[in-house]
């Protein structure tokens, strides 16, 4: 069994979800012995594809009229994304259309969660497909505490106050202008944004605006090697996940995985799997996030060890190793019932 895992505009891509999200199949699918190829070119048996450009609607094609069953992984919804580059709201509508052709067009789909899977499933499809549900998964070893790396960033950043974290590309839907305000509120504490910085021009004038002129106690040190990311992982109190739409979260996985205290915004793609007070803290608007933070920052939650032994349970059934064996499953369940 060799598999083709497509992904255009890698370049342009590769500091986003989708783009990490590549990197975790290939770490995947290594790690369980599964023969891949990034290149279209090269013979496979299945292929499986993450974006939604005219290239991967090619490749689609082409592997239809081959007889290869085509696998669409449904990282991009009309819903996720809203409120990202500048005139998204307006395009949305068009990326819905057009991921409804991709999907209704493969023969299998990959959701990472139940909710993406729900919304795929009730606003995309013009009929039942089969929907698997797989974690785009984190790597357990690497993200984890790490005292020398911890030293290493905080020696870089000459951090002397309370560190919150929070990583993604600095998009209005990842709760940018939300985070700004609790930063102005909390001005004891020391924030920080990390995500690609080059995507700037493509944002709406307002989050540029934001970009360029933060809060003192702000910082966005734009993308950074793993290394300094899991030396803040180490070094932060909280991570601080204010998103309004999300398909998983790449980066919820590495907090639950480096046993760091994770707050996200109470919705739905977050229900049955993250728990408030058991592996996570939900907050629905500022004033809850203010306070979860607080309680967080200043120990007292009288069982947080508790809570982030429980976060890194959870991270250890989505580690990589273990998402590549229900890859692998889903593959050879392809490979053995395509055009019954």
């Amino acid at each position: 069994m060799k598999v083709l895992l497509f992904s255009e505009g890698k370049n342009l891509f590769s500091k986003s979800g989708v783009g990490q999200a590549l990197n975790h199949q290939k770490e995947a699918l290594g790690a369980n012995n599964v023969e891949f190829t990034l290149d279209e070119k090269d013979d496979y048996d299945l292929v499986h594809i993450n974006t939604i450009g005219l290239k991967s609607f090619q490749v689609l094609r082409q592997a239809k009229k081959r007889g290869i069953p085509v696998i669409y992984h449904t990282h991009t919804t009309y819903e996720d994304f809203r409120g990202s580059v500048k005139f998204s709201n307006q395009i949305a509508p068009i990326i819905k259309f057009w991921t409804k052709i991709l999907y209704n067009s493969a023969d299998y789909l990959i959701s990472p969660s139940e909710y993406t899977k729900n919304l795929i499933k009730t606003k995309y499809l013009r009929k039942d497909k089969e929907i698997r549900v797989i974690s785009n998964g984190v790597n357990t070893k690497n993200f984890c505490k790490n005292e020398e790396l911890k030293n290493k960033f905080l020696e870089e950043y000459k951090i002397d106050k309370p560190l919150v974290i929070t990583a993604g590309l600095p998009f209005e839907r990842k709760g940018i202008q939300d985070f700004m305000k609790l930063a102005e509120k909390r001005k004891d504490y020391q924030f920080m944004w990390f995500g690609s910085s080059s995507i700037k021009s493509m944002l709406p004038k307002k989050i540029q605006h934001i970009i360029e002129n933060p809060p003192k106690n702000v910082i966005f040190p734009g993308y950074v090697e793993k290394d300094m990311l899991i030396g803040a992982f180490s070094a932060a109190k909280a991570f601080l996940f204010m998103t309004y739409e999300e398909n998983e979260g790449i980066v919820v996985l590495e907090a639950l995985s480096a046993q760091l205290p994770l707050i996200v915004r109470d919705i739905p793609v977050y229900n049955k799997w993250l728990k408030d007070g058991v592996n996570c803290f939900k907050a629905k608007n500022n004033t809850g996030f203010i306070e979860k933070l607080r309680k967080v920052v200043n120990g007292e939650v009288e069982n947080l060890d508790e809570i982030v032994k429980n976060a890194y349970e959870l991270a250890k059934e989505r580690d990589l190793t273990e998402i590549g064996k229900k890859y692998k499953e889903y593959y050879e369940y392809v490979l053995e019932n395509f055009g019954k």
